[in-house]
């Protein structure tokens, strides 16, 4: 949806701030996250796992903050609970991964990397260590433990980039509506002036595009707009063992291929969807 140079972090800056954000600032998204320590390697949990509080974020990022904003050159842009925004400074090269990407996973191999200038990676991770020591002692953390909640113990960045750098895809000139809960379509409604929100209105399909975590809710609600007539045809698109794959369907393929012709026809279930 954002082109190859995938700049994430100033759409979720549109998103969800009123800020005008500058198109060729480039900008990078910093979140606060709890690597869990495994026998040989350090694992990224997901930010709903670890119940991190607005106030908790706050304090960590007033601890940090000084360190931040003399390694970027630049004060902070805008913070909220688990976003933290500004402009990118001798970061700017870096190669990132979200959080989306790299949670649940070996950070060893999603560790931010030099693109075109060498040393990059290495001073961020030199920031990393000292937030990490900061973080190690705050009275957040210490709060954190005796509640057995995961501690605040890292600081990922990514997203880096420029909103001139998006490069919506050709499918999105004829959209009429964006769907979904991912904090990124708020920031690219707003860019592409398309009307968003989270819900999907049965009555509101025509034209839309839904970025959905529980595909399978909505999956009953989609069959009858295609045998209804409401919808003429559904792309669906996924990606299967990391590729992308789009496949248009109709009311008439929809429907299960069966030679019981006298049982009542039946339409794919989401589960037989996604597994063909």
């Amino acid at each position: 949806m954002l082109g190859d140079l995938v700049p994430v972090a100033p759409v979720l800056l549109l998103g969800q701030s009123s800020l005008e954000v500058d198109p060729h600032q480039i900008i990078a998204c910093l979140q606060p996250v709890y690597l869990h320590a495994t026998r040989d390697h350090l694992i990224l949990m997901g930010q709903n796992q670890i119940d991190l509080t607005e106030s908790e974020s706050g304090q960590l990022l007033k601890a940090a903050l000084p360190c931040i904003e003399e390694d970027f050159g630049h004060p902070m842009l805008f913070q909220n609970r688990y976003y933290w925004f500004i402009p990118a400074g001798p970061f700017a090269s870096l190669t990132s991964y979200s959080v989306d990407q790299s949670l649940g996973r070996n950070i060893d191999w999603w560790m931010p990397r030099d693109f075109h200038e060498e040393g990059i990676a290495k001073r961020w991770r030199k920031l990393q260590n000292e937030i990490q020591m900061l973080w190690h002692i705050d009275p957040v953390n210490e709060e954190r433990e005796q509640r057995s909640l995961p501690s605040i113990n890292s600081l990922w960045i990514s997203g880096i980039g420029k909103l001139s750098s998006v490069q919506a895809p050709s499918e999105f000139e004829s959209i009429k509506q964006i769907y979904g809960s991912h904090p990124l379509l708020a920031g690219l409604s707003k860019l592409l002036n398309i009307p968003y929100q989270q819900d999907i209105n049965p009555n509101q399909l025509h034209g839309a595009f839904a970025w959905l975590d529980q595909a399978e809710l909505i999956w009953p609600t989609l069959c009858e707009a295609l045998s209804n007539d409401q919808l003429h045809e559904l792309l669906i698109i996924d990606f299967p063992k990391g590729k992308k794959r789009e496949r248009l369907f109709t009311a008439k393929n929809l429907i299960k291929k069966t030679w019981r012709f006298w049982k009542k026809a039946e339409a794919l279930t989401w589960k037989e969807i996604i597994q063909s």
